[in-house]
């Protein structure tokens, strides 16, 4: 196999393309009409037709004949004696649109596909662990990774051949698909021994690759070295952390607005409310219809990448609102707000889930949906109206927007900002703004990847239900709520644990990690939020399930399968998180809360033992770990434990909840004790049941690092035990 790994493994860039991305889509049969086909989909259809994957359906028409991952995939290529041909991507990905386009849906290739490998797509947002497994695979023969990605593996699913994005024909020295699928035929009927023996080895260095990294025992001054790194990254000019292309990585500002607390460091915090500012300003923020798009292609944050995430949206929300507890700046409540605008808009079920994402293209190109010419603007809002938003959002003549393939100005412009608005201008702007919203509404949308998943819900219910808490609005902890319980009724099976996903009511697929691990967040933040036990009970109890069946019982840490899920070549276990925090980064985090909360011991046992499976790593490259890290702010300390008790629905209670909710104070855990039928609060923290209202009063009970005060039903008192270092 030395020369298919020469011949291929360095061709995987992503590669230009004239072509458009994709083209419009035929509706797909009722549920009724599909229910009546023939079980490998007819004609007209592959297997992919039965799946509930919006991106498994977008190529169910290909004539390729896809199966869905499955054992019928696996025990045909054992029959027939063929590789497995495995494409992986998710339905928003522009460069899947592209391969599609080119390769999948040309019947050439597609023959050449059905003629030599049986053929199996995998939507990621679905099986992140079947991802996990190959992106590591992909990654570690070709020095990258990304989406679509290839694989080819033999019929026992161990992998000889990977890459990502390919064209279908030969591009200057890179190989295209067709050559590519000749070499790997003949390579499989002529060095079948060759193959077997490459395949087992890849194999078996994937065991050294997934797993934990344990060292020595973390100190605080880990902090301060991830700070460092950070400090080191910055872009003082455009804010963020890299030139281009720019994430926002709200976790990284997040952790740095801890350590400005902890330290004292204004600098931290002006790194923050640089980039958040510049964010909000930039065409990464769809200025027209609100919510954030991925990230942005250049160094300034104008141009994004178009698709836009429901976990950007969660994690998005969150940094915003913990910066507006931190610095006071009105704007970032603002941002918050206008976040969770969009997706209680445009990305929320009717029964209260919360959709996945928003594709980047429309009419087959890229960004189409969100840009817009002077002319456009000018006869929509009149020219004086016209001239000013244009003014104000930088809209230009010749254009701002530049085409993908040829790098030239196209006339279309996305809109942005390089000014604060002034503040007699701002009504103005934003019903010029609403009447180009109601426009673009008209517009053919991008498609919506509706599918509900279970992990990315966990944090849309986090980010609501601090918003409810931090800008005293209800209508979020009510939408937190209506998901909370979407997800722990129908994406729960009869056995209470949970499932995967779910679309169009029907819910399937075993959960994955961070499927426990967000919801357990959201949870305990909603329990913060509405102070209702029952979702504190459930964070608990979903807690306590993960610990069952993901913890590694010899190493410590959790891996991404539950221990009675299907089995892949490994068993993946891992810190790193990327645009997604990771699952065991979030446990560690929800471990040290509920230990806080209960004084369950147990959980901060569990904690640390986390913490040392991948100490060595952490250790290495304490930025890359941000969730991680505001774990260990937490777990160091000062960290506080506040117990209220009273009535909820008197005044003196209220008020002493809302002087709580107002300040930055990310290292806290609050309960509450009602004077009244408290029972429910004392089984699940026994230390409760002594914490009764003085006097019939709101009264505070604050502990610092296990240090309690005196009770006190004073507000300025209990602040006060709050800022002491």
């Amino acid at each position: 196999m030395k020369i298919i790994t020469t011949t291929f493994l360095a061709i995987f860039s992503l590669l230009p393309t004239l072509m458009s991305a994709e083209k419009t889509r035929q509706p797909l049969p009722s549920p009724e009409a599909i229910a009546q086909l023939p079980k490998d989909g007819g004609k007209e259809f592959n297997r992919l037709i039965f799946s509930q994957s919006p991106y498994l359906l977008q190529h169910a028409r290909n004539p390729v004949n896809w199966y869905p991952w499955s054992e019928e995939a696996f025990a045909e290529a054992k029959k027939q004696n063929k590789p497995i041909f495995l494409s992986i991507g998710y339905t928003t990905c522009h460069w899947c649109h592209v391969m599609e386009h080119e390769s999948f849906e040309d019947q050439e290739v597609a023959d050449k596909l059905n003629a030599g490998f049986i053929c199996i797509k995998v939507d990621r947002e679905e099986r992140p662990d079947i991802d996990e497994v190959y992106m590591t695979v992909t990654q570690g023969m070709t020095g990258s990774g990304g989406w679509p990605m290839t694989i080819v593996m033999t019929p026992e699913k161990k992998p000889f051949f990977a890459g990502t994005y390919f064209p279908k024909e030969d591009r200057g020295n890179r190989a295209g698909l067709m050559t590519i699928l000749d070499k790997l035929t003949t390579a499989w009927k002529d060095r079948r021994a060759d193959i077997d023996k490459s395949a087992e080895q890849i194999s078996q260095q994937l065991q050294s690759m997934v797993g934990g990294t344990p060292g020595e025992e973390l100190q605080p001054s880990i902090l301060t070295t991830a700070y460092q790194q950070f400090e080191q990254r910055y872009d003082a000019t455009n804010g963020g952390f890299s030139s281009a292309p720019k994430f926002p990585m709200s976790p990284n500002l997040m952790f740095l607005m801890r350590h400005a607390k902890r330290s004292g460091d204004q600098k931290a915090l002006d790194m923050v409310s640089k980039t958040l500012t510049e964010m909000r300003k930039g065409g990464v923020f769809d200025q027209v219809g609100l919510g954030f798009h991925r990230y942005s292609t250049d160094p300034v944050w104008l141009t994004p990448h178009f698709e836009k995430m429901l976990y950007d949206q969660a994690l998005l929300t969150m940094a915003y609102l913990e910066g507006y507890q931190a610095t006071g700046n009105e704007a970032f409540a603002q941002t918050a707000r206008e976040i969770l605008t969009y997706v209680l808009r445009d990305m929320t079920a009717p029964d209260g889930g919360f959709y996945s994402a928003e594709d980047a293209d429309s009419e087959g190109e890229e960004g189409t949906f969100y840009v817009w010419t002077i002319e456009e603007v000018k006869k929509i809002l009149g020219e004086e109206d016209g001239i000013l938003f244009a003014k104000t959002y930088n809209i230009k003549p010749s254009g701002n927007f530049k085409d993908e393939a040829s790098g030239r100005f196209t006339g279309t412009n996305i809109p942005h900002l390089t000014a604060e608005i002034p503040a007699d201008q701002r009504d103005k702007i934003e019903a010029l703004r609403q009447k180009l919203f109601a426009v673009r509404e008209k517009r053919i949308h991008p498609q919506k990847d509706d599918k509900i998943l279970t992990d990315w819900n966990g944090l849309m219910i986090a980010a609501l239900a601090r918003a409810g808490q931090v800008l005293d609005d209800p209508s979020y902890t009510a939408a937190a709520k209506k998901a909370a319980h979407y997800v722990l009724t129908t994406l729960s099976d009869k056995n209470g644990r949970l499932l995967k996903r779910s679309r169009l009511g029907k819910a399937g697929l075993t959960a994955h990690l961070e499927d426990y691990a967000f919801v357990v967040w959201g949870l305990l933040d909603l329990y913060e939020a509405s102070l209702d036990p029952h979702y504190l009970a459930e964070a608990i109890r979903l807690n306590d399930l993960m610990l069952k069946h993901f913890k590694d019982p010899k190493g410590n840490g959790f891996f991404m399968t539950a221990d009675d899920s299907e089995q892949l070549l490994v068993r993946s276990k891992k810190l790193y998180g990327g645009a997604i925090p990771s699952g065991n980064a979030v446990a560690v985090l929800n471990l040290t809360r509920l230990h806080r909360m209960t004084a369950n011991d147990g959980y901060e046992k569990e904690a640390y033992a986390t913490l040392k499976a991948f100490s060595g790593e952490i250790a290495k490259a304490p930025s890359a770990f941000p969730v991680t890290l505001l774990a260990l702010d937490f777990l160091f300390g000062p960290s506080h434990e506040i117990v209220i008790s009273g009535q909820l629905d008197r005044a003196d209670t209220q008020a002493m909840l809302a002087a709580l909710r107002k300040p930055f104070l990310p290292n806290k855990v609050l309960i509450f004790r009602p004077e009244k039928n408290p029972q429910d609060i004392i089984q699940l923290a026994p230390y409760t049941k002594t914490q009764t209202p003085l006097n019939s009063k709101a009264t505070a009970y604050v502990c610092q690092d296990f240090a309690c005060q005196l009770p006190t039903t004073d507000i300025k008192k209990m602040l006060e035990f709050l800022q002491k270092k």
